[in-house]
């Protein structure tokens, strides 16, 4: 790890004498002695007689019954609850002050809730006249009350926001933003992806990570970050927790990982990340199924300037709508009907009048979903459609397709006709394939790149292919999700080549009778397609797209697309 440049830097810690906080300074603390200012609301306590040799939570709770009793109290299991939480407390906040104190570091604990602005403003002030002006700031104050929305309570809120939100503004309002340094906010990955159960949690971290960027916006000088934490391997994560993270995909982090990556978020070379996210996307459970059947019409307006990849999909001197990014938008919106479920197949995709960029562009165009069937919890089929309308009120179908999608992705099978060795037939490689004459694929850098053709015969070819992931912004209205219609368009192209190379002829997509995908095609690493032929007329060709890795296993199968045969010179304008 790169060494740090904190030294007589004065932090204040809120949250920071206990649990993960505690543990992240500590870890700071072995890699550069700084001063430490630890911030909490229990207090340090004199170890009772009664509690000392008591390690086991056992033997303290039985001795805590036993001085109740001798004090002639009842004891309750509340208040032996209550007694022992305040001896456990201390004992902890005492161990985390000794482990930063023996790393050379200099360390003092404020018992204050950063909720009251004046008592922290007058013990700040006072410990900053003894140790020195107050050069950082590490945010990791926190409460949780999780609950489904309905059943919160505007205590619950309270509870929530102020710790976070008002916790952050009351630390600016005693330290001046100008004299720091480092600004470190412990935000969440509930509020960058939202979390069932913990809406007010969200908002809060959500209103800090926004907090960051226009403090840094107004501090350019400081180094600002909002660290959105996934779950920690921490005693909140109970076994039974885990094993729900496990089956949601989402990692935990372990203690020892997790700490040293605070620390290396606070070296100089990150000083411009002021937000960023360590840990699994939080993936919402399956909503469960209303059996009645909706419908939905969602508006889009296209525009050549809001997405920059379709400059890479240009035929005759027009830009034209890919195919695969009508799917893509119907794939989305079904998704999104239905947050915890995923694509798998579609049916009978058609391309029925597509979508150029051109001077009859639609203003608008509409995409129409009508679910069709629900099966249990395991999956939903809807018929989506996507039209626009001229300014006389004619209607113009584009595409059309049966989607559906499914909470749980069935095993990937395996690809039984793989083939990756090579016969050297076709010699050309890399950008050779593309826009280097009439018969060459007319697709831009967004759309390639088929590296090497493996083998190919009359009946079959198989390619090597690489996408290399591009820009969120240049993706436009069409992002790249579970299905990636870019790599997916790459996917299709080795039919190209086969009619190129064994009829001279090349083609356009026209319909595909099935498509179903069970895992991500790759981004950054290679892929195989086996394309194989199943029917050539002199109008079009028949054609099944096997996606696979190289042991065959599917990333995802297009089966009978159905291709029509165009002129050779698609990369010219009429």
């Amino acid at each position: 790890m790169a060494t740090l440049t904190l030294v007589r830097s004065v932090f204040v810690v809120s949250g920071g004498a206990k649990g993960i906080t505690a543990q992240c300074v500590i870890e700071l603390a072995k890699h550069q002695p700084c001063t430490f200012i630890l911030l909490g609301r229990s207090e340090v306590m004199e170890e009772p007689e009664f509690a000392r040799d008591c390690v086991e939570e056992s033997a303290l709770k039985k001795a805590i019954m036993q001085h109740l009793l001798s004090q002639g109290e009842k004891p309750t299991p509340m208040a032996v609850q209550k007694i022992y939480q305040k001896i456990v407390s201390s004992r902890e906040i005492k161990a985390t002050l000794a482990a930063i104190a023996a790393t050379g570091s200099q360390v003092e604990y404020l018992d204050v809730d950063v909720t009251d602005v004046t008592q922290l403003q007058q013990k700040l002030a006072a410990v900053s006249a003894r140790v020195g002006t107050i050069t950082g700031i590490i945010h990791g104050a926190g409460n949780l009350a999780d609950k489904l929305i309905e059943k919160k309570t505007d205590q619950d809120f309270e509870k929530v926001y102020t710790a976070k939100v008002q916790g952050l503004e009351n630390l600016l309002t005693c330290i001046d933003a100008k004299q720091l340094q480092h600004l470190v906010l412990f935000s969440s990955v509930a509020g960058f992806y939202g979390n069932i159960g913990q809406s007010d949690y969200a908002i809060a971290n959500e209103i800090l990570n926004k907090s960051a960027h226009l403090i840094k916006q107004n501090n350019p000088h400081c180094h600002v970050v909002a660290i959105n934490w996934g779950g920690w391997d921490s005693g909140m994560v109970t076994p039974e927790l885990k094993k729900a993270f496990a089956e949601r995909g989402i990692d935990i982090i372990p203690v020892d990982v997790g700490t040293k990556m605070l620390v290396n978020e606070l070296h100089p070379s990150h000083r411009d990340s002021t937000q960023v996210v360590i840990g699994s996307p939080i993936i919402p459970p399956p909503t469960p199924l209303d059996p009645q059947l909706r419908s939905y019409r969602l508006r889009r307006r296209l525009t050549l300037e809001a997405n920059p990849f379709l400059h890479d999909h240009v035929i005759a001197g027009t830009a034209v709508l890919p195919a695969t990014c009508a799917m893509s938008w119907m794939i989305n919106a079904c998704e999104e009907r239905y947050p915890g479920y995923k694509y798998y197949s579609c049916k009978d995709f058609k391309v029925l009048k597509g979508i150029t960029f051109n001077h009859v562009l639609a203003s608008e165009h509409i995409l129409e979903i009508q679910e069709l069937a629900k099966h249990g919890s395991e999956s939903v089929e809807f018929q989506t459609t996507i039209y626009s309308k001229t300014p006389q009120g004619k209607t113009h179908y584009h595409f059309s397709a049966h989607v559906t999608i499914v909470q749980k992705s069935p095993e990937a099978p395996i690809y039984e006709g793989i083939n990756l060795k090579e016969d050297n037939i076709i010699s050309t490689t890399g950008k050779d394939f593309y826009q280097n004459g009439d018969s060459t694929l007319f697709h831009g850098p967004a759309f390639q790149k088929i590296t090497r053709v493996l083998n190919i015969n009359s009946e079959k070819i198989t390619v090597e292919c690489f996408w290399a992931k591009i820009p969120e912004e240049v993706q436009g209205q069409f992002p790249v999700r579970w299905y990636n219609p870019y790599s997916t368009d790459l996917s299709t192209q080795p039919l190209w080549l086969w009619l190129s190379h064994v009829h001279q002829e090349v083609c356009l997509p026209g319909q595909l009778t099935q498509s179903d995908q069970f895992r991500p095609i790759p981004c950054d690493e290679p892929f195989y397609v086996s394309c194989e032929i199943i029917n050539k007329t002199a109008t079009g060709v028949t054609a099944n797209f096997l996606l696979h890795d190289n042991e065959g296993k599917l990333y995802s199968r297009i089966l009978a697309a159905k291709a029509i045969i165009a002129p050779m010179n698609l990369h010219k304008p009429k």
